[in-house]
């Protein structure tokens, strides 16, 4: 008969071998890679058996590791499987962080529509510019402004977004051509991957060498910009309601050539796509216009 082997350690095996990292299987577990490699190394003992090759810089399954993982995998995605069964039986809770400007300009005024949609599921939400941490479980999902900067994600791109100069329409009666603008008081936003100085390159036109005013989220240079303080470089996506709503224009459109890119990314641990999550990424992509996303997209891991 075998000896007892601590859960822990399947837990910390099942990891490593799925990651294929003893680092990534650490930062999964928040455990450090010495935690892992001695849990390991305690299975390894009461099985009897090698379950890792290690290198200076990587390890990799043996034939036992590899039949090893068969079975332990199936068995945590069994229970995985269980626990989220006996947990759709009440209210299912959908704990999201999201990057503050695409939270308060385009998701929280849809909110109601995925709400009404999926009754079942209370959202919590948490805005912030620092990346959600996966590995403490505070979150389950995150939607990023930038490139994703942790491994073992899932990470779907939330289609490309318009920057262009916006104002108010009083404003935009003196902005014929890109180098009317040295003449308007514009507006910053410090966060921003594709600022003032990308766009003005890109139209021929003079970096400005100071602005009225900078800001440190795109929805408070949104806002000035609205109430006719400046002009604000700005996607059309976070301030389509000002847009629609005809406090805001374009004044440049079809005279300045602007700038398409991916800006927003919708995150998940690749280990762990509750049924929350999934729900919750097949209905940003229908709100956005886009394919809907498969369970596990190879082309979105990172």
């Amino acid at each position: 008969m075998t000896a007892p082997v601590p859960l822990a350690s399947l837990r910390a095996f099942e990891a490593a071998g799925r990651t294929g990292s003893f680092r990534g299987a650490a930062e999964e577990l928040a455990l450090s890679p010495s935690a892992v490699s001695h849990a390991i190394r305690k299975l390894e003992d009461a099985l009897g058996v090698h379950l890792f090759e290690r290198g200076a810089r990587r390890v990799a399954l043996t034939v036992e590791g590899e039949r090893l993982l068969l079975a332990v995998g199936d068995a945590f995605e069994r229970m995985r499987g269980g626990l989220e069964a006996v947990a759709t039986r009440g209210p299912q809770l959908l704990r999201l962080h999201c990057a503050p400007s695409f939270a308060a300009q385009w998701l929280t005024p849809r909110l109601s529509r995925f709400l009404a949609a999926e009754p079942a599921i209370e959202v919590r939400l948490a805005a912030g510019i620092d990346y959600a941490r996966f590995s403490n479980d505070d979150f389950d999902a995150d939607v990023v402004y930038g490139p994703p900067r942790a491994d073992g994600i899932v990470a779907i791109p939330l289609g490309e977004e318009t920057v262009t100069p916006l104002c108010s329409p009083a404003r935009a009666a003196a902005i014929r051509t890109p180098a009317d603008l040295t003449r308007q008081p514009l507006i910053r936003s410090d966060a921003k991957q594709v600022g003032w100085d990308a766009w003005c390159a890109r139209n021929g036109a003079s970096t400005p060498s100071h602005y009225a005013m900078r800001f440190d989220r795109s929805f408070l240079a949104i806002a000035a910009a609205a109430d006719g303080l400046g002009v604000a470089l700005e996607s059309t996506r976070l301030a389509e309601r000002e847009i629609s709503a005809g406090r805001l224009v374009a004044p440049l459109a079809g005279e300045g050539r602007d700038i398409v890119y991916v800006g927003h990314r919708f995150v998940y641990p690749r280990s762990r796509p509750r049924r929350v999550v999934r729900a919750f990424a097949a209905w940003l992509s229908r709100e956005l216009g886009l394919p809907t996303p498969a369970a596990e997209d190879a082309g979105g891991i990172a």
